[in-house]
């Protein structure tokens, strides 16, 4: 839930059913096989980071608590499963009285994270564990591509202000409002989608469409009206019809004639087409020879991190960057693509590993209980490598620590002067929550603060630096026996 001044506003629809069939055919499977009380652990991580990107930056975890605190399965919901004539009585019973009780680990969101890790650890009855598939990874996928992109475009402005723009080209509703949530986490200073300043407390900007220049009988009436109305929020969309021709021209006629006698400072104006490079110099020096060298220079039309990057390198004179439909569709790699694995189960209170094989090495999963611990240098406090160990492991600070990587077990690197931070927090147990997600801008803050823990080559947008995620000394020998004993069976 997202506490927003006086207002508690939750996501009140019951999405109990946003499931894929399978989770519901394989719990009646279970179910009637005895094995629904059978405890069982699955993983939720990422292989690669889109647009050949060095890190991610973790969203979504506040949607997953939404999610789960509110499952329940509906007199319509055990209708529509009954009329299908699939499942047995015992198990539309037990969805009638259905009660979640496992356990969730998860990332906090503005956490940078980086493939294979887990972001998010279920333990419990594996109806339950295998039934919230589907919601964890579309939460998880969505919002952390989101949030990746926007900190991608926020690096590229270098300080300057990044507005998401992307309401109205996201895909449908909920990729608007918690695609704006998820650019804010990501570093952006603002949105355009309102209901998402309502809901998650995060600002809401916008000024003026072309349709309120066009609707008077000249740019100055337009301009000259939206001064009188706005006198301290004054920022004019001057392309309209010719931005040197007449935008600027008469955006300095109106702030001299209407906001000067008001003693009234502009806010800035906006440039939504042409080659913004060469406009936003030539505003500048008509701006500055006007007397208004603090009027700020806005720009928007189908930016990215690329575009946003190689203007600023020609030297545009920008201060903020209206970013759409690039951002809010992640438009370039719009897939984020986290997979939610078995990894373990419970015979006798005893955890049983397990692993998926594949051809593709990349598609073996990594076995058992598990946490990430990230390893930062204590000189510098920058993140050196994560590691993952299983959940009862225990490193010793005060010795030397040795990691390798996982595949190219030679490369071996010692670490001292170090100190080691978890990264997985408990948000349920045993299906009673028990974290408190941060505010939207606390998670902002955070993902600030982490992503400038990282080295410069892993922010890299062109072939990044490779951050190393290595498994324990214990963790690389199981999945190794795993591994030989199913090569072992296959050979039988």
């Amino acid at each position: 839930m997202t506490k927003n001044n006086n207002f508690n506003i939750k996501d009140e629809r019951n999405l109990t059913m946003l499931v894929d069939f399978y989770e519901l055919t394989m719990g009646n499977g279970y179910f009637n096989k005895n094995l629904q009380d059978r405890i069982a652990y699955f993983d939720m991580y990422f292989r690669r980071v889109p647009d050949g990107g060095g890190y991610c930056i973790m969203a979504g975890v506040e949607q997953i608590i939404e999610y789960l605190t509110s499952l329940k399965f509906t007199d319509d919901d055990i209708k529509y499963l009954k009329d299908r004539n699939l499942f047995s009585e015992g198990f539309i019973e037990y969805l009638r009285n259905f009660k979640f009780e496992c356990d969730v680990w998860a990332i906090p969101e503005g956490n940078p994270v980086f493939p294979n890790e887990p972001l998010v650890t279920v333990r419990g009855p594996v109806i339950q564990a295998q039934f919230i598939e589907t919601m964890i990874l579309l939460t998880v996928n969505h919002q952390t591509l989101i949030a990746t992109k926007a900190n991608r475009i926020c690096r590229a402005a270098n300080g300057r202000t990044v507005m998401e723009f992307g309401s109205r080209r996201a895909q449908g509703y909920d990729g608007a409002v918690y695609g704006a949530r998820a650019s804010v986490i990501g570093g952006c200073d603002s949105t355009a989608c309102t209901i998402a300043d309502q809901k998650f407390n995060i600002p809401a900007n916008g000024t003026m469409a072309h349709s309120w220049v066009q609707l008077f009988d000249t740019e100055y009436d337009a301009f000259k009206t939206w001064a009188e109305v706005y006198p301290d929020e004054c920022l004019l969309l001057v392309d309209t019809y010719n931005v040197l021709g007449s935008g600027i021209p008469n955006a300095i006629k109106v702030f001299d004639e209407i906001l000067k006698p008001l003693g009234k400072r502009p806010k800035g104006i906006r440039i939504d087409s042409g080659d913004i490079t060469y406009l936003s110099k030539k505003c500048r020096e008509l701006l500055d020879n006007a007397g208004y060298p603090d009027c700020k220079i806005v720009v928007s039309n189908s930016l990215d991190e690329h575009i946003i990057r190689d203007v600023l390198n020609q030297g545009a004179c920008i201060d903020s960057f209206g970013v759409g439909e690039r951002l809010i569709t992640a438009k370039s790699e719009p897939v984020f693509g986290g997979v939610y694995k078995l990894v373990a189960i419970e015979k006798s209170g005893k955890i049983i590993p397990k692993i998926k094989i594949s051809e593709n090495s990349e598609k073996i999963t990594n076995p058992g209980f598990k946490k990430t611990v990230r390893i930062f240098d204590k000189t510098t406090h920058k993140a050196i490598a994560d590691l993952i160990l299983l959940h009862d492991e225990v490193i010793d600070e005060s010795l030397p620590l040795v990691i390798f990587d996982p595949v190219y077990t030679w490369k071996k690197k010692t670490i001292k002067n170090y100190y080691i931070k978890d990264l997985m927090v408990k948000i349920f147990d045993k299906g009673n929550l028990c974290y408190e997600c941060p505010e939207t801008l606390e998670s902002k803050k955070l993902a600030k603060e982490e992503t400038s823990k990282l080295w410069p080559e892993i922010l890299r947008f062109e072939n990044p630096h490779t951050y190393y995620v290595d498994l324990s000394d214990e963790l690389w020998s199981l999945k190794q026996t795993l591994l030989h004993s199913a090569t072992n069976e296959f050979q039988k």
